[in-house]
């Protein structure tokens, strides 16, 4: 296979999945031999991406504007310069000045288009872009089957699923219980001291990531007598004052407000799993994939969640004891009350989410196009 010149192109490299997603092709372009460019708006995971081998080049591709669209002429300059083979959108704007680019660029000598579905966007001629790679990738079935449904013109055979990973050594096995990490967990926020068991619901301040039901679950348990505590790391963001004085209002009228903490997020979030005896995912809002339920599951910790999106996929696929109907809350509390009561988590094969499976898989598309 000859050395290709892969472009990914989106908004900026702040944070979050789709940047995550996008060093670690570009980690596993350049350990394949291969040259790996992003062109997006930069931001603070520049120097991780520079230190991969990769190169970045800053171009404001992703500000929601019509005048972005001028942007088209700059980027079709720099694949023809650069030699690309490859052009992978990741994002709406930025695949919208992707395929103008590429519009412009003889046959022969275009670069192959490829796009990746990350979330469960809006229905709209604005999205609509994300169907359009030579190669579309989804990050799960539960996105294959929504591009399927509202975009029914779509070639299905174009369509590959390659479902997100992680690096099971940044999420290793722990003793269950695992003490010292308790201990650590309640060291740090005191209201997780305790024996009883404590439930874990990572994620950002947002009303659909379901806190008021992961509260409401707390006071079940608790209210049989069980010392639950309930851990929201993630939950405590600035600007999200008036949502969090709810949940902890929610909390003190149910009786719970002292076995909550409610904090910002974690930089050693393998270290909460493994201080947790359950892992919540009760996201509102069907998502697109549920990294949490891996990357719990990985840890050795039980999952409940409700059945839908990405989440109900991953948890029929590997925890099926997990998965509640949307919503029952009564279903809940009994399927918790059911996995906190088990002796132990029987160990979870998940070779299909892996981090390496993820690259590898995605290379395989390139290869598909260079083929």
């Amino acid at each position: 296979m000859r050395r290709l010149t892969v472009v990914q192109v989106l908004p900026a490299l702040e944070s979050g999945g789709v940047e995550r997603s996008t060093l670690e092709i570009a980690q596993a372009l350049v350990r394949a031999g291969h040259r790996a460019l992003v062109v997006s708006a930069g931001g603070r995971l520049v120097p991780r991406l520079e230190e991969l081998g990769a190169v970045h080049v800053r171009m404001d591709i992703g500000r929601k504007s019509p005048l972005t669209l001028l942007r088209a002429g700059a980027l079709r300059r720099l694949l023809v310069a650069e030699g690309a083979d490859i052009v992978h959108a990741r994002s709406r704007l930025p695949a919208w000045v992707a395929w103008r680019a590429l519009r412009g660029i003889d046959v022969a000598q275009r670069p192959r288009f490829v796009t990746t579905v990350h979330g469960l966007n809006s229905p709209s001629r604005y999205s609509a872009v994300m169907t359009r790679g030579e190669r579309v990738i989804c990050v799960s079935g539960t996105v294959r089957d929504y591009v399927m449904h509202h975009y029914p013109d779509t070639d299905p055979t174009r369509l590959r699923v390659v479902p997100r990973g992680i690096d099971p050594a940044d999420f290793p096995t722990a003793p269950r219980p695992d003490p010292a990490a308790r201990a650590w967990a309640a060291g740090l926020h005191p209201a997780l001291a305790g024996e009883g068991p404590l439930l874990l619901l990572p994620g950002r301040g947002t009303r659909l990531k379901g806190h008021a039901d992961a509260i409401e679950l707390l006071a079940a348990l608790r209210g049989e007598d069980l010392d639950a505590r309930l851990w929201l790391p993630g939950a405590r963001e600035a600007g999200r004052e008036a949502y969090l004085a709810e949940l902890e209002a929610n909390a003190s009228g149910l009786g719970v407000g002292d076995a909550l903490a409610i904090t910002p997020p974690t930089d050693a979030v393998a270290r909460a799993y493994a201080a947790s005896d359950l892992v919540l995912q009760v996201s509102r809002k069907p998502e697109a994939f549920g990294r949490t339920v891996i990357e719990a599951l990985s840890c050795g910790r039980p999952v409940v969640g409700w059945a839908h999106g990405g989440v109900g996929e991953l948890l029929r696929e590997l925890q099926p004891e997990g998965a509640v109907a949307p919503f029952d809350t009564g279903a809940l509390h009994a399927t918790a009350r059911r996995l906190l009561t088990r002796p132990g988590t029987a160990t979870v094969t998940m070779s299909a989410h892996t981090l390496r499976a993820m690259q590898d898989a995605t290379l395989a598309v390139y290869d598909e196009l260079i083929d």
